[in-house]
């Protein structure tokens, strides 16, 4: 089936009863393939009556626990055990996730800042057709949406999932915080309003705020980082992926229904929960991952290595919270994240 509101190809019929695995075709010229195509893995399982799911992962190309997760579950799962339809992505970002990058080496272009997208965008910037596919050809299709993150290889979070909380009259908040409970990260975080990592404002540039403005339950995750995987991280994957087709009704039962913990529920809520460079050089952290700091507690050094005659720049956390989100990377630019905290939610 050709989408005509878009440049990519799409072979899938979403009406068709049973489980259907091709590739979405993105025109692309390059000097190698002068008529070829991006190939972006899609599969769609259907079955029976019930809702419209969407999974992704590969958002950004270098956060792993989403694609294994996701390229697992296409090749497991029976169609005859849900009611409904799935549609999984498992790395839709494709020039990224092949390139092991945030950004596509492409067109050098975040996904994720990149929504809604452009209906006519040429070869040489394929990320902005990627977000228009999906923002107007899923989108209207799906009733819960779930795309996985970590924190790549420049941040590593405790095993986490998340939702947005557009303003205090957010008609869908309850039923999205309802799905982050059901999905059973150790840290289940709000963004309330505004994200600066997200580029700021109510409606930023990402998937699940394009989503949230349709109504349509979202959520993201961030389960670990450093640009690699865990055990740990990999099993609150399956876990939460499971329990949330569970919660929204496209499987019977969570296999992992008795073995999920309760969340810990924090909120995000400005930009003192940030902890940023000032300068450039190599950070050295005074926290753990996970630790409980104090407004005013040391972050960490940041040294000039090749003038031990220059003394080291402190930097302080702004506000208490619990660090659930720190940088791996040594080196560091100014501007560059090191830490981000979370507060208790008491919503």
């Amino acid at each position: 089936m050709t989408e005509l509101q878009s440049r990519i190809t799409c072979p899938v019929d979403f009406g068709k009863v049973g489980k259907q695995v091709c590739h979405l075709r993105l025109p692309y010229s390059s000097n190698v393939s002068a008529y070829g195509w991006i190939g972006i893995p899609i599969a769609v399982l259907k079955n029976g009556t019930g809702p419209t799911v969407y999974l992704n992962a590969g958002n950004h190309g270098d956060e792993y626990e989403g694609q294994f997760t996701l390229v697992r579950l296409i090749r497991e799962l029976d169609p005859t055990e849900i009611q409904g339809t799935l549609i999984i992505i498992p790395a839709l970002n494709l020039p990224a996730a092949m390139n092991h990058s945030r950004c596509s080496p492409i067109d050098g272009a975040n996904l994720n800042r990149s929504f809604p997208g452009e209906p006519d965008a040429p070869d040489h910037r394929p990320t902005a057709a990627i977000a228009y596919w999906v923002a107007n050809v899923v989108a209207p299709l799906c009733d819960a949406f779930l795309d996985l993150h970590s924190g790549g290889k420049t941040l590593d979070y405790v095993p986490s999932a998340l939702i947005r909380r557009t303003s205090e009259n957010d008609a869908h908040f309850q039923r999205k915080l309802a799905a982050l409970r059901a999905f059973g990260a150790p840290i289940g975080y709000i963004v309330d309003g505004g994200s600066p990592s997200a580029g700021g404002g109510s409606r930023p540039p990402t998937l699940n705020a394009l989503i949230d403005g349709k109504g349509a339950v979202s959520m993201g995750t961030e389960l670990g980082g450093a640009g690699t995987v865990t055990l740990e991280t990999l099993e609150v994957a399956r876990r939460g992926v499971h329990n949330f087709l569970a919660h929204v009704g496209l499987i019977e039962r969570s296999p992992y229904a008795d073995a999920t913990p309760e969340p810990r529920l924090v909120t995000i809520a400005g930009p003192d929960y940030y902890v940023h460079a000032p300068c450039r050089g190599a950070f050295e952290p005074a926290f753990d991952l996970g630790e409980e700091v104090e407004a005013g507690q040391l972050c960490g050094y940041i040294h000039q290595i090749d003038d031990p005659t220059v003394p080291a720049v402190a930097v302080h956390f702004e506000r208490s919270g619990v660090a659930f989100c720190k940088r791996p990377i040594v080196g560091v630019e100014r501007g560059d994240c090191l830490a981000h905290l979370g507060t208790d939610w008491e919503g």
